[in-house]
């Protein structure tokens, strides 16, 4: 990356300051994307959909609290939203964690992991489609 200053006659901005704009820009627009198409056919969010997933990868199927915030980069009050939401649903159950009981496990369900696997294809299509598109810098645009 150029380490450019920025200029205060001329405006002019740092690369890395554009860079960094442009990678918050696309972020936005995936988050965006995959949450309107996700809700629509799912009624999944993103974040809804990215636990159910990381709990799908899993041989168990379930994980502490803790571990699942640090792979969806989630704040755990933040996730304890989300974990409401998805348990409300019954996608996922919480319990005590049997090593640690200070600790809680959340589980996937039958239901969370079919919900998860109707929802991938919709998932990988809109990354498929956006992340390596040019920028539309808006969620109106279909990603069909």
């Amino acid at each position: 990356m150029t380490d450019l200053k920025v200029s205060a006659e001329t405006g002019e901005i740092s690369a890395d300051v554009r860079e960094w704009r442009q990678l918050l820009a696309r972020h936005a627009d995936l988050t965006c994307a995959l949450d309107r198409e996700l809700q629509a056919g799912h009624q999944l969010g993103m974040s809804e959909y990215e636990v159910l997933e990381r709990l799908a990868e899993l041989p168990e199927q379930s994980a502490k609290v803790q571990t699942i915030a640090k792979s969806v980069h989630l704040s755990q009050s933040a996730l304890s939203r989300v974990i409401g939401r998805l348990e409300t649903a019954g996608l996922v159950e919480r319990h005590m964690c049997p090593e640690d009981r200070r600790a809680i496990n959340v589980r996937l369900t039958d239901e969370g992991l079919v919900r998860q696997t109707e929802a991938q294809p919709t998932q990988r299509r809109v990354l498929a489609n956006r992340l390596h598109s040019p920028l539309t810098k808006t969620c109106d645009a279909p990603s069909t």
